[in-house]
């Protein structure tokens, strides 16, 4: 039952047994008592009573962008790009009232250069609980599809969670760890829900977020920094243009990263429906 109903259905009980107990009183109390439980009733409706107490999923939940910039710019170091794209890109989607595509996030550098904790930063700003809230779901390749012969069994069950919490809250947040290392079946199994779809199997998904999270890249990324040290400019110099054609060359010559398909099918689409930062 959902928890309005549920809860208008306790305060109309409460309501009825207040009003049985005090029939044996004067009018007046009488009429007091029954007026504050139809106060309280009313009060007990409100779904926001509920949401004090348990995780809401707020269809019309605004991003606070000052908040989030302020994390970015106070606990991200030395990622002045990942900084401004993502911003940027939260910014325009979550102020968009009808997005027509998820917001898709592609995170790429060497392990320890803040992919994860950039990821951490931005499901806190995105929902109050975090990681460890019931909207935002973290999949890690080796850990949840480490067996290549049970690929068709995590395709339909990685397509009925992102189905089904995406049906419980439209603004999930769906974070991908180790792409590179991950299966290409999949791949496939998520590409359906990124595209320019009203809706797949009547479920829109047009306001969830994908954050996928890779190693791919990261000795081009690094190469690219020192070549603009070596030139004696700043890192904060280097601006996405510099490293998003490096970068794509070096993910699509690699034979043996899982990220490919991927790769392929984003960058044939020049990212109309999300946004690339290098970490």
């Amino acid at each position: 039952m959902p928890p309005g109903r549920w809860l208008r259905s306790a305060a109309a009980l409460l309501l009825l047994l207040t009003a049985q107990m005090v029939t044996a009183f004067e009018p007046i109390s009488v009429g007091i008592a029954i007026g504050t439980a139809s106060a309280l009733a009313g009060y007990l409706s409100y779904t926001d009573l509920y949401c004090r107490f348990a995780e809401c999923c707020r269809k019309e939940q605004p991003l606070n962008a000052s908040a989030l910039k302020l994390d970015l710019e106070e606990k991200l170091f030395g990622q002045h790009l990942a900084t401004e794209v993502i911003l940027k890109a939260l910014t325009g989607f979550r102020n968009n009232k009808n997005p027509k595509k998820p917001l898709t996030l592609s995170l790429h550098g060497w392990a320890g250069t803040g992919k994860n904790f950039v990821s951490q930063i931005v499901a806190e700003n995105l929902h109050s609980k975090g990681l460890k809230s019931n909207f935002v779901h973290l999949f890690v390749s080796t850990l949840h599809f480490p067996h290549e012969q049970k690929m068709k069994l995590y395709q339909d069950q990685l397509q009925k969670w992102i189905r089904g919490n995406v049906s419980a809250c439209a603004s999930s947040v769906f974070i991908f760890d180790e792409m590179d290392k991950l299966h290409p079946g999949i791949i496939d199994a998520i590409k359906p829900f990124l595209d320019y779809y009203e809706q797949v199997d009547g479920v829109s998904y047009r306001k969830a977020i994908f954050i996928f999270l890779s190693n791919a890249g990261g000795d081009l990324i690094t190469k690219a920094a020192l070549d603009f040290w070596r030139a004696g400019k700043k890192r904060e110099d280097i601006q996405l243009k510099d490293l998003e054609p490096v970068l794509s060359v070096g993910v699509f010559n690699n034979k043996h990263n899982m990220l490919l398909p991927l790769a392929v099918w984003l960058w044939a689409r020049r990212f109309r429906f999300g946004h690339r930062s290098n970490l």
